[in-house]
């Protein structure tokens, strides 16, 4: 995995732009966080343990218009998402084994950010995560 992990996730990325956390069990995002823990755990190997130095997040967000978010909530929304999640104060329960997914350790060792869009029929977008 010298070049890391990519998956693809159809709909809008959860975008974080409010103050409630996105992992609410009934966050008018939660479908969205779903859909992005689904889509990374089944790439991730068995046994995988989160990249703990400095990654690199690129994203390729596709839709049929402009986005309804901007780029900077929807990064800071899917760097959310695929950090460990085993020290926020939310109660995660409702997701059950999806609580666990986790691609690198927290959102900081982000050093590097790629982000595009391009027209596509329907909204989805390609994540990759990488050692940087």
């Amino acid at each position: 995995m010298d070049d890391g992990i990519r998956f693809d996730v159809d709909g809008w990325p959860p975008q974080k732009n409010e103050a409630r956390s996105m992992f609410a069990a009934n966050h008018r995002l939660a479908d969205r966080v779903v859909a992005l823990l689904r889509a990374a755990g089944t790439v991730l190997p068995t046994g995988w343990a989160p990249f703990a130095g400095p990654v690199g997040l690129d994203v390729v967000l596709r839709g049929p218009r402009r986005p309804p978010a901007d780029a900077t909530n929807y990064l800071g929304g899917i760097a959310d998402v695929l950090q460990d999640k085993s020290r926020t104060l939310i109660d995660l329960t409702h997701l059950g084994d999806l609580a666990d997914v986790a691609v690198f350790v927290n959102d900081c060792q982000i050093s590097r950010i790629s982000y595009r869009e391009e027209p596509a029929n329907h909204p989805s977008y390609e994540v990759r995560i990488f050692p940087a």
